[in-house]
């Protein structure tokens, strides 16, 4: 498969212009049904103690955090700590001193076998993901985690891999950890190319972030793994024997499949095999993470971990694939309404498309990163040209024997394209798609998600083939302006 060979990357645990693909079914029936009313749809799912399948609105930060706070009730066998401190940059020594900070997660009972992780394919991966990697070609268990954000620890000038080390020894020492560093998982996002501030991590930031461990939720992780990001990412479920499934992730850019600047935890307490879970976990990724990208470029330092403390027995495995799915996709879709600066998501629901799922994530993949479709899309523009060009674009690249005389176009529900002509009826369609689009547009600077709306776009070849969903931000302004002063 593809999969396996694009994507490095599945740990147990699991950041404008983003995307996201994801099998079609369940998010967009689910989706038409959602309400719009915060009230009557806040904390319906098991008396909110999990997340919606599909988020409510809401109106406030302070409703949203509630809200996440609630759904965010660790698993039994997890307890989790975070904390903040400073480093001054030795590439960058002028921008004075950086905060930083960092996650600790603990496997209170003692470490696991069972656990799975999923890393970039980028070729030039972060130093922590050299150290996972061998951990889990090594079968090592595991019975923490650390994560520290600012400083991805990427091709750095010193020996990256024996800092991150350094960092997992110290969470070893704080936690009197019986296996030692190598039962500790790094991770790191941020900066590229900057050395990490081991020192000050190991002996200031961690040893804070130990004596704040709680076992209550796992907000704090969700909001202390964060850089760009707008808001905190969170999302539970609750299986039918009480197995709990609670995942976090953080990503706003440099978003492209395989995976994105992203790292993802999720932590459940079932009973599961090794190698069972690494097989699920690989499946949720292929639908969610590898199904996302905000601007194209493909990070170093992707990881999604899966991670199980084996406190309950499991009765379904099909019912945990299907938390895992719920999860994963929830928190990829997630990241792309999170996008840096995005103003609007584009939902593109593909059917029939003449070839593989792989293939047809592809397509829709260089639709929602087309440029000018960006762009058209942040100015509520039904630019309908843009759609069909980029996709006959694809076409003619990729499938140049495959007919495109039978593909349908719709935007907002309304055709636009049949039988090789666009049906545009004059102004009363253009203000129905542009208002389409209006009432999708989110706030760029929202430091909360106030809706669950969409630019829909569809996409049937007819006859039959594979059909996906695909997600994907525009391109706004403050895109560039976030990118353009990231480091400070």
């Amino acid at each position: 498969m593809k999969f396996a060979r694009n994507v490095a990357l599945v740990l147990a645990v699991v950041s404008s212009s983003c995307v996201g693909a994801f099998s079609t079914s369940r998010i967009n029936n689910a989706m038409n049904k959602a309400s719009s009313n915060a009230a009557t749809m806040l904390r319906e799912t098991n008396g909110g103690l999990d997340t919606d399948l599909i988020l409510p609105s809401f109106s406030t930060k302070e409703e949203y955090i509630s809200y996440l706070k609630k759904a965010g009730a660790l698993p039994d066998g997890f307890a989790l700590g975070t904390a903040k401190g400073t480093f001054v940059s030795v590439e960058a020594p002028a921008m004075g001193p950086l905060p930083i900070k960092a996650t600790v997660i603990h496997l209170t009972e003692g470490p696991t076998d069972s656990w799975a992780a999923v890393f970039t394919s980028n070729r030039f991966p972060g130093c922590p993901i050299k150290v996972g990697k061998d951990r889990l070609a090594k079968g090592r268990p595991l019975q923490a985690l650390v994560i520290n954000n600012k400083v991805s620890n990427v091709c750095p000038g010193g020996d990256g891999v024996a800092a991150a080390e350094s960092v997992c020894a110290a969470v070893a020492e704080g936690l009197n950890l019986p296996g030692g560093a190598n039962t500790v998982l790094p991770s790191s996002t941020g900066v590229i190319g900057w050395r990490l501030p081991a020192k000050e991590l190991a002996e200031d930031v961690v040893p804070k972030a130990i004596e704040a461990i709680q076992a209550d939720s796992a907000f704090a992780a969700a909001e202390a793994i964060m850089t760009t990001d707008r808001y905190p990412k969170l999302r539970s479920k609750t299986l039918s024997n009480g197995v709990r499934v609670v995942g976090v992730a953080k990503g706003a850019g440099m978003i492209e499949p395989n995976m994105a600047t992203m790292l993802g935890y999720i932590m459940t307490d079932a009973t599961i095999e090794k190698s069972k879970l690494q097989t699920m976990l690989s499946a949720a990724c292929n639908r969610s993470f590898n199904s996302i990208s905000i601007d194209g470029d493909e990070s170093t330092s992707d990881t999604v971990v899966a991670i199980a403390s084996g406190l309950k027995p499991l009765s379904s495995e099909d019912e945990l694939q299907a938390a895992l799915f719920e999860v994963c996709e929830g928190l990829s879709a997630d990241l792309v309404r999170n996008g840096e600066g995005t103003g609007h998501v584009m939902r593109v629901k593909i059917s029939n498309f003449p070839g593989s799922e792989y293939d047809a994530r592809r397509m829709g993949r260089h639709l929602v990163n087309s440029p000018l479709v960006k762009c058209a899309i942040s100015g509520n523009d039904p630019n309908t040209g843009r759609i069909a060009g980029a996709i006959g674009s694809f076409m003619g690249k990729f499938f140049p024997e495959e007919s495109v005389d039978e593909m349908s176009l719709t935007l907002g529900g309304r055709t636009i394209f049949n039988n090789g002509k666009f049906v545009l009826e004059g102004q009363e369609v253009e203000e129905e798609l542009s208002n389409h689009m209006a009432d999708a547009q989110l706030g760029e600077h929202d430091d909360f998600p106030q809706h669950q709306k969409f630019v829909e776009i569809g996409i049937d070849f007819g006859g039959e083939g594979s059909d996906v969903t695909v997600l994907g931000s525009d391109l706004t302004k403050e895109y560039v302006a976030v990118n353009a002063d990231y480091r400070s």
